[in-house]
């Protein structure tokens, strides 16, 4: 499998809908069994609700705060990012560039640590 940056921005903004009213800022690149890779480049503001999949986010582009569980971050260009399935969390004082690779993984509900 192979996915374009090009081709995937070229879907960046999506539909819009009633959480995107400009269209969604995600795209999926690829995607195999419980696995999914997407790029997701929100502008101004993140409207993201918790996810049912273990997550990592791979910082793209730009800067932002990354807010999990109430505690802020702050994260630039490369670094890496992960949340656990059902975590509260989101970007905000987004750059206008931010934006980051996003991989989901495993059964709903996410893996349990040993």
């Amino acid at each position: 499998m192979k996915a374009s940056l090009a081709e995937i921005l070229s879907r960046i903004p999506g539909a819009p809908s009633k959480k995107w009213p400009a269209g969604e800022r995600y795209a999926t690149a690829l995607a195999h069994g419980t696995l999914s890779l997407g790029l997701y480049a929100p502008i101004g503001q993140d409207p993201q609700t918790p996810h049912s999949q273990d997550e990592v986010y791979i910082v793209r582009s730009g800067s932002a705060e990354f807010v999990v569980s109430g505690e802020h971050a702050a994260c630039v260009t490369g670094d890496v990012l992960f949340v656990a399935a059902g975590v509260e969390h989101r970007f905000e004082a987004l750059s206008p560039d931010f934006s980051a690779w996003v991989v989901f993984w495993g059964p709903k509900g996410g893996e349990k640590s040993a």
